[in-house]
């Protein structure tokens, strides 16, 4: 699949990197990832651990109060080859009619991918990536040190 979106760093700490999701064009769809190459979460340091869970908090609120998301879905497998991340999936209202269970994620990403990769789209998923930088540039200095 097409790198749509390689550049749309969010945010960096020491430990971890925030990105929108590369593939698939669903905006504010963004994985949280190490660093360092780890499999499972009982691998990461208890630096590693306490900025971790900051750095969801954080995230979440910004997408709540910045981007209006009210619900999302998160989503770590250790199964995968693209070592330890953690997708957190956005729900928005156009996503209702392939359901609320975790089967309807796939069906919705396959969809985007699909339908979702005109301009308008792209765009609208560049805004959210550029309002949470925002959002993190004004809250940076709360995270631990």
């Amino acid at each position: 699949m097409q790198k749509l979106f390689p550049d749309e760093k969010v945010f960096e700490t020491n430990f971890f990197t925030i990105h929108q999701d590369w593939e698939i064009p669903i905006p504010a769809f963004f994985i949280i990832a190490p660093k360092r190459i780890i499999r499972t979460i009982d691998e990461f340091t208890n630096e590693e651990a306490l900025e971790y869970i900051f750095l969801i908090r954080v995230l979440r609120k910004g997408m709540k109060d910045v981007l209006n998301i009210r619900d999302v879905y998160f989503f770590q497998n250790e199964d995968t080859k693209h070592n330890f991340h953690l997708w957190v999936f956005p729900r928005f209202d156009w996503m209702e009619k392939f359901g609320r269970k975790i089967e309807s994620v796939r069906p919705i990403m396959n969809y985007a991918a699909q339908n979702m990769t005109g301009k308008e789209h792209v765009d609208e998923v560049k805004n959210s990536a550029i309002k949470m930088r925002e959002y993190f540039d004004n809250v940076k200095n709360i995270l631990p040190k």
